[in-house]
């Protein structure tokens, strides 16, 4: 069809007329709502970008080096994009010092650089102590 028929129809629609493969012999057009398309497009993509809450799971009586490890893995969820969610589990005599479990959570702060926000501040729910970091 003649591109000046297209465009005509296009018109009347009130549709636009979009070359679809500009490196085919002819070029191929289609007649459809150029900026629903453009919308459509951009709401597919934001959809394979969602925000995932990855978990770490921590105890009162953790280990230095243990606690990088883990500071190195929130770090890297961080830097992906993903929010983390770190949960401290209290056993037995550990509930009478949920101090101790604080004392925890302000050193793994101290290992995370400033590129991040806390979303939920450490607070303690029955026999756990739950915070949530995401990415600034």
């Amino acid at each position: 069809m003649p591109v000046k028929e297209a465009l005509r129809l296009a018109e009347e629609r009130e549709l636009d007329l979009v070359e679809v493969a500009p490196n085919s012999v002819p070029p191929v057009c289609k007649i459809m709502d150029f900026g629903k398309y453009k919308y459509q497009l951009a709401k597919k993509h934001s959809a394979g970008k969602k925000i995932e809450v990855k978990e770490v799971k921590l105890r009162p009586q953790i280990g230095e080096h243990d606690l990088e490890l883990k500071a190195r893995n929130i770090r890297r969820f961080l830097e992906d994009g993903n929010k983390a969610k770190v949960t401290m589990f209290f056993r037995g005599r550990e509930l009478v010092r949920p101090d101790l479990g604080m004392k925890v959570f302000e050193r793994l702060l101290q290992y995370l650089d400033g590129k991040f926000s806390i979303e939920q501040p450490p607070k303690m729910e029955g026999k756990n102590i739950t915070m949530v970091v995401a990415p600034k």
